[in-house]
């Protein structure tokens, strides 16, 4: 009888199966899976076997993120790192401590600094300007559609008051129409172009950064959702081959490709050569990211109706489309015929139409080809567009880290939607009663890209550090089991990794122990537990 390599015993071991059966013990010769069972596991047990004792432990199928930034984030964490803290007088000692310690750096570049430490969400250049005056300076705010800029930076890029708006963007100015030093969604890039190019060796260093912090988080793969070029913004590809080829790659990664959404359906043959260029088992491109809108904070989150303005009053902003809605049913048709996944941005109510409006455009026209289209983010979700999903085999890609009061979230959303579609926000139990497919992930560096502080919040409904007691849309709730799910055989099925995502013999050996059994713990006791061993084909790529 062959023995194992590595056996774990004495459960629990949630498998993640259809039936989310649990075991006791599992076996692994290799990178694959031999046997999960009970007692009758031990006969694999031999004088080679590591063997792993999980008394009070649970072990289950690695976690996945569906969507995520991990070569920017892992970047980012050598950059100056605004994020951890709301206080302006905290950022501006950041910032310059990080400048003082970089004087060789033509520009001091990083963020993480949140939109309700300023009035309205708008830093301005001047606060910039008084800690660093003679160095440009940019910084991506926490969520990445806008950056807060310096005089010395608006400056370098030659931007004044006769400086048009891109149709993606905006520019926030003074009175007098000088930019203010806040750059909107498309706007950044006026700015991000003119600093200095990251080098492959920092792209490779970013993306080796990342993945350490992420397997110790228990992530054994992602999808990351931006590879190309974007508002300054360099291509991370070229690191994940290079890693994939040496062998340092030790995640499993599927790749989104950009849509240049100043450019049409000529792109796509080039979309397909790069599919063909960067292929390598570890690292597979066939998903094409669309980003259809913006983010409500800033009002460019594609709405059916108008944003309210302070006095709850109907403004004439209903927010951004970045991609026509009738030519995305085109390329959406075009992209599935081809087999490629289409990975939609959308967050307001009306890009999840449209997304859902070009799906069901390349069904008609394709039939089902199961090409796992799926849709991030969905803030705001028309109760008329739940059962879409299932209907058209759109899968929901929650982030759920944000559905939790906080002041983002109250002081800067809800009032600007209104009572009626502030109760649409983050529908992950109507969406999962309606019959959708969830899969889950943390758009890191936006925020934590830890999953179990993101299913703490699936399941509470509550920031794991909030005090107030305040639960966000509380029968949006999810239990612990299907939130799990989401992070794991969800987001498996969505990146494409079919013999991941649940423990069953023959499956690779994509694992992580957890310090406690969460589903025998409290609710609010979830994000206190912490991973212990994560395993990527059998291999430890984690320990404490």
């Amino acid at each position: 009888m062959t023995t194992a390599d590595l056996v774990f015993t004495r459960g629990p071991v949630l498998t993640m199966d259809a039936a989310r059966t649990r075991a006791t013990s599992l076996a692994v010769v290799g990178e694959r899976i031999v046997a999960v069972g009970h007692d009758e596991v031990s006969a694999l047990v031999g004088p080679r076997t590591e063997v792993v004792d999980l008394t009070g432990k649970l072990l289950l199928p690695g976690f996945q993120d569906s969507h995520i930034h991990a070569v920017s984030g892992g970047t980012e964490l050598a950059e100056c790192d605004l994020t951890g803290t709301v206080g302006v007088a905290d950022y501006l000692s950041r910032i310059r401590s990080y400048a003082d310690a970089h004087p060789d750096h033509e520009w001091i570049t990083g963020g993480g600094w949140s939109m309700e430490s300023f009035d309205g969400g708008l830093p301005t250049r001047q606060v910039l300007d008084s800690v660093v005056p003679d160095r440009p300076v940019l910084l991506s705010n926490r969520d990445h559609h806008g950056a807060w800029a310096n005089t010395c930076a608006l400056e370098r890029a030659g931007l004044t008051a006769a400086t048009p708006d891109p149709a993606d963007g905006r520019i926030e100015r003074e009175p007098d129409g000088t930019p203010s030093g806040m750059l909107q969604e498309g706007a950044t890039a006026l700015v991000a172009r003119m600093v200095p190019a990251s080098t492959p060796a920092d792209r490779l260093a970013g993306l080796l950064r990342a993945q350490k912090l992420l397997h110790s988080f228990g992530i054994t793969g992602w999808q990351d959702a931006l590879l190309g070029v974007f508002g300054g913004n360099p291509d991370p590809s070229d690191a994940y081959l290079a890693a994939a080829r040496d062998g340092s790659l030790t995640a499993r990664v599927t790749g989104a490709l950009w849509w240049n959404r100043d450019r049409g359906a000529e792109q796509i043959d080039e979309l397909v050569a790069l599919r063909e260029k960067l292929s390598h088992e570890q690292f597979r491109t066939g998903s094409v990211k669309i980003m259809q809108d913006g983010i409500a904070e800033n009002f460019t989150a594609a709405m059916t109706a108008p944003y309210l303005d302070g006095c709850g009053c109907a403004t004439v902003n209903s927010g951004l489309s970045f991609v026509d809605p009738e030519a995305l049913r085109g390329y959406v048709t075009r992209l599935d015929a081809l087999d490629f996944q289409v990975h939609f941005h959308a967050l307001g109510d009306r890009a999840v139409r449209e997304a859902l409006d070009a799906v069901e455009a390349a069904v008609a026209a394709n039939g089902h080809r199961g090409n796992r289209h799926h849709l991030a983010h969905l803030q705001v979700v028309h109760p008329d567009d739940l059962p879409r999903f299932a209907r058209l085999g759109a899968i929901a890609n929650i982030q759920p880290l944000w559905a939790a009061h906080e002041p983002q979230m109250d002081e800067l959303t809800i009032p600007f939607l209104g009572p009626e579609r502030a109760a649409w926000q983050y529908p992950f139990g109507d969406l999962l009663r309606a019959g959708a497919t969830l899969a889950a992930g943390s758009d890191w560096p936006v925020s934590s890209p830890d999953p179990l502080e993101g299913i703490h919040v699936a399941v509470n409904r509550r920031d794991p550090e909030a005090t107030d007691g305040r639960v966000f849309l509380p029968e949006q709730r999810l239990d612990l089991t299907t939130a799990l799910a989401a992070y794991t055989a969800g987001s498996a099925h969505v990146n494409g990794r079919d013999d991941t995502g649940s423990l069953r013999p023959g499956h690779l050996a994509d694992l992580v122990v957890l310090d406690r059994d969460v589903l025998t713990a409290p609710a609010e006791e979830i994000a206190e537990a912490r991973v212990e061993r994560t395993y990527v084909g059998g291999r430890l790529v984690h320990s404490v």
